[in-house]
């Protein structure tokens, strides 16, 4: 495994144990995360980071945060994956994404997920999985 790697598997179990203290503790403080980057501003800084994984938390359970490709080149991570999760009223999500993670002394100081809200979205709203999301879950029959 790379290092880049290994510091995101360790994000990838605080976060699934709800430790958003561990989380913090691998993002630099100057850190901008692009949660959406084509549709959303980024998120700049750790606090912001902290409100913004707040909210999330909230509303995400049973998460089952998966990668399945990556590629790690110097201090920058590619990785396509799955959020995959539980909303609060029972309903689940699963967005595939892939993100570009950037690290300066072995702290996250640039995320950017490219990720369709839109899938989100209808998931939240109780609307069967596509085809293509089923297919790049693995689970398409």
């Amino acid at each position: 495994m790379g290092r880049c790697y290994d510091i995101l598997t360790q994000v990838i179990e605080a976060w699934q144990a709800k430790d958003i203290d561990r989380v913090m503790g691998f993002m630099a403080d100057d850190i901008v995360w692009h949660y959406a980057a084509v549709s959303l501003p980024p998120v700049r800084g750790k606090v912001t980071a902290r409100k913004l994984l707040e909210r999330f938390q909230a509303d995400m359970h049973d998460i089952k945060w998966r990668i399945f490709n990556w590629s790690e080149t110097g201090d920058r991570l590619f990785i396509e994956g799955v959020d995959d999760y539980t909303t609060a009223d029972g309903k689940r999500v699963a967005t595939p994404y892939v993100g570009v993670l950037e690290f300066r002394d072995g702290l996250i100081t640039g995320w950017r997920d490219y990720v369709d809200l839109n899938v989100a979205a209808e998931h939240k709203a109780g609307q069967a999985f596509s085809k293509q999301v089923l297919d790049l879950l693995g689970e398409a029959k």
